[in-house]
């Protein structure tokens, strides 16, 4: 069901809207697919509340960089805050089987609603891109497993900038790299402070609820929520 963030009218309007950008991680690829790396790497029984740890750490550390001045790239925030969930779930695993786990993030599980959705978009006229505070390595395994790359203009790093989301620096760096008004983006993701900060900055933001959680209480509302990316393209009339 695709409804604004109240419940009401939706206040995306397809007319206004000329290019699409796509969060990464967890909106067009499944980050809790790092599961069966923890499984098959550490001596754990359930990966779960590990991941969760290990995604939510790594939230954190780059909304603490943006305030401390202290980048580095994704990969190495994801290194950081694993060792941290694994130390944090009393789990003894050497670096070499820390790499192995890491480097999940290179063979991620892509969305079955990804690929139809983008291409009906692009087919639509949209112009479709990446917008990810993952570093280029990561966005372009991410992009070839995911097969899209025929289907996007460009994937748009916050290593361009060594910054991260909801900076609205990012987002106004994303305008200039597509070459769009700012007011002419739809960004898409499925973290409620990315919405957040591309709303902040100028965008509209579709918040991509693929879990059914609750509104957020704080902060500015999303422009429209989905429960699939196939919703998004009925709302933008694709």
């Amino acid at each position: 069901m695709v409804l604004a963030a109240n419940g009401g009218r939706m206040t995306l309007e397809p007319d206004s809207v000329e290019t699409v950008t796509f969060d990464s991680y967890s909106t067009l690829v499944d980050v809790d697919a790092v599961e069966s790396a923890l499984e098959t790497h550490a001596p754990v029984d359930d990966p779960a509340p590990i991941s969760r740890t290990w995604r939510e750490r790594s939230m954190q550390y780059t909304l603490v960089a943006n305030h401390l001045d202290a980048y580095e790239t994704f990969y190495e925030v994801n290194r950081d805050a694993l060792e941290y969930a694994l130390a944090a779930h009393g789990v003894d695993c050497d670096a070499d089987d820390r790499e192995e786990i890491l480097a999940a993030y290179h063979d991620l599980r892509v969305f079955d609603d990804v690929r139809e959705s983008v291409e009906r978009l692009r087919t639509a006229g949209y112009d479709c891109y990446v917008l990810s505070n993952g570093n280029p390595e990561m966005l372009e395994s991410m992009v070839e497993g995911a097969g899209i790359g025929d289907l996007l203009e460009d994937t748009v790093s916050a290593h361009e900038l060594e910054t991260f989301k909801p900076a609205p620096e990012l987002y106004r760096h994303a305008a200039g790299r597509t070459g769009t008004p700012i007011d002419g983006i739809v960004h898409v993701s499925a973290l409620w402070f990315d919405v957040q900060g591309a709303v902040h900055a100028g965008m509209d933001g579709a918040w991509l609820d693929r879990k059914g959680d609750p509104d957020e209480p704080f902060g500015p509302d999303p422009d429209i929520v989905v429960e699939g990316l196939d919703e998004l393209a009925d709302a933008l009339e694709a």
